[in-house]
């Protein structure tokens, strides 16, 4: 006796693994990381993957953990889906289930064994700084004000650039990182002022925990005056976290972009995928006073 079609045994679904190149404002966000106690991109992504795919648990591991409140451009992301949606339709798909605040850009098959974690070769982080005596509504929650003191940006981008190459960075690295250990390579940078508007860019194998926050809070020192370069130097190359205090806010920060060794995405949903933001008009700082409140002056270098 034949059985019909329904009576036979169902198939198993095949098992694809999908990478995808997302974009968030992270402002309401704890950062990309589940948390217990707050919103994370990470769990409204496996809410929106598991109303489409519910033949198998939902794991998203990502390039990179954003802290709470910093933004990604181009973050990426993998999961193994057993469902019968197409690779190319998963970011339609899921952008349709997302809050406004998190975009899927692309998403494409990868092999089994790709991972968005173990197998990028670097991470790109973009920092805003608003060097400004005015406010302005539309920059505030993606840079940095500082409007008291006119930025030396000559310096900072010396001092930044000075970090190139294979260091141990423990004195930008924040308590309760789990890395063994804390050298990394960074392999370019760079510090760029059109108007009042400063640029800053740091391409690394791998972050610690707050790298760049804590950086951009010790070159702002320097841009202000604040900590000689002499000092900056000591602080980093001699480990001295107990002196590195202030911490840049998160708005300011941008994972640009991760990379790899075969290109995963096509490049115009990729590649430097935040704006660069631009001001017709300057109305830059007159006074090199401290701002209210800065933590007074130490370990500047002796002129």
């Amino acid at each position: 006796m034949r059985q019909s079609p329904d009576s036979q045994p169902s198939r198993a679904l095949e098992v694809q693994r999908i990478a995808l190149c997302l974009q968030y404002d992270g402002s309401a966000f704890c950062g990309w990381q589940r948390q217990d106690n707050a919103p994370s991109v990470q769990e409204r992504l496996d809410q929106a993957i598991a109303e489409l795919d519910p033949h198998r648990p939902v794991h998203t591991v990502a390039a990179g953990r954003t802290d709470t409140g910093v933004h990604a451009a181009a973050q990426v992301v993998h999961f193994d889906a057993a469902g019968p949606i197409p690779p190319q339709r998963w970011a339609k798909a899921l952008n349709g289930r997302l809050p406004s605040t998190i975009r899927v850009r692309a998403a494409a098959a990868v092999a089994a064994d790709w991972h968005a974690c173990y197998g990028a070769s670097y991470r790109r982080y973009r920092y805003t700084l608003y060097n400004s005596r005015t406010p302005n509504l539309f920059l505030a929650p993606w840079s940095w004000h500082r409007y008291n003191c006119l930025l030396d940006d000559q310096t900072m981008a010396t001092a930044l650039g000075e970090l190139v190459g294979e260091h141990d960075f423990s004195a930008f690295q924040k308590a309760g990182s789990r890395r063994s250990h804390a050298r990394t390579t960074v392999q370019e940078v760079s510090l760029v002022r059109h108007g009042d508007l400063i640029t800053t860019e740091i391409q690394a194998s791998g972050f610690l925990y707050g790298m760049v926050r804590l950086l951009m809070g010790q070159l702002v020192s320097v841009g202000e005056g604040r900590l000689g370069l002499d000092a900056f130097r000591e602080r980093w190359q001699q480990q001295r976290r107990q002196e590195v205090k202030e911490a840049a806010p998160p708005q300011g920060l941008c994972l640009l972009r991760v990379g790899y060794p075969q290109a995963v995405f096509p490049e115009a949903a990729w590649y430097d995928c935040q704006p660069r933001y631009q001001l017709d008009f300057a109305d830059p700082p007159t006074s090199c006073e401290p701002p209210e409140g800065s933590p007074p002056l130490a370990s500047r270098a002796p002129d």
